[in-house]
């Protein structure tokens, strides 16, 4: 049976946090146009966001953990997770691109905590909502994150620029995995960008944080999701 939503907490990194890169200045800068406040006037609902800056799966599980000891009551937790574990140190990678490099949360690991977390949520009849991650621009990401490094040993150690593309992806492709193992709701953020079709329209000049545009469309994959939940409420009243 489905479960009526009313207060929800939103845990996560800087995408849902609202970060972009200033256009003037280069400086990210906190700018969150993803319009809450009307999709919880319009579905009545109590929206608290704690996405931090940086935020992976495991600095969010011990964020949650701390938030279920202080007694967090809500029907649902709205999770973005993914981003940042995918990261690499770039700058070791080009001091060493001969070398072993890992993602800050490696994707078995990623996936495993992630199922954790869910687990906790549910056993205390918390509905854990995932989202998709919105694609990366890879030569605006190469650029902005490798530019002041060796690129050479960057781009040899990657295989290609491309290849930061596909990687975040199968980041954003385990999430819709773990959604559909555990059987939870997911916000498809990925898709809505996908089909607007013209991804540098979307994202700032880091090739990952979504602009204003992109924030707009997140606002819409989420409008979409909640008309099609109400739908599912009403249809089990």
């Amino acid at each position: 049976m489905i479960k009526q939503l009313h207060d929800i907490q939103v845990l996560g990194d800087s995408i849902l946090k609202g970060i972009q890169v200033d256009p003037q200045t280069g400086k990210y800068i906190t700018k969150n146009e993803m319009d809450s406040r009307r999709i919880a006037q319009d579905y009545a609902l109590e929206i608290e966001n704690h996405s931090h800056f940086g935020c992976t799966i495991t600095k969010g599980a011990k964020l949650l953990d701390r938030m279920l000891e202080r007694g967090m009551a809500c029907d649902a937790v709205v999770m973005d997770f993914g981003g940042n574990d995918c990261d690499y140190k770039w700058p070791e990678i080009a001091e060493n691109p001969d070398g072993i490099h890992l993602p800050a949360v490696p994707l078995g690991e990623f996936v495993d905590q992630y199922r954790k977390v869910i687990g906790k949520l549910k056993e205390r009849g918390i509905v854990p909502i995932l989202t998709t991650l919105p694609p990366l621009e890879p030569q605006r990401f190469f650029d902005w994150w490798c530019g002041g490094l060796n690129q050479e040993n960057v781009l040899r150690w990657m295989g290609g620029v491309v290849n930061i593309y596909a990687h975040q992806e199968n980041y954003s492709r385990a999430v819709e995995d773990v959604a559909r193992m555990e059987q939870v709701p997911l916000v498809d953020i990925r898709r809505a960008f996908l089909h607007h079709g013209r991804i540098g329209d979307l994202i700032c000049a880091d090739g990952t944080h979504p602009n204003s545009k992109g924030q707009q469309l997140i606002t819409e994959a989420f409008e979409e999701f909640a008309v099609q939940y109400r739908k599912r409420e009403l249809l089990e009243a």
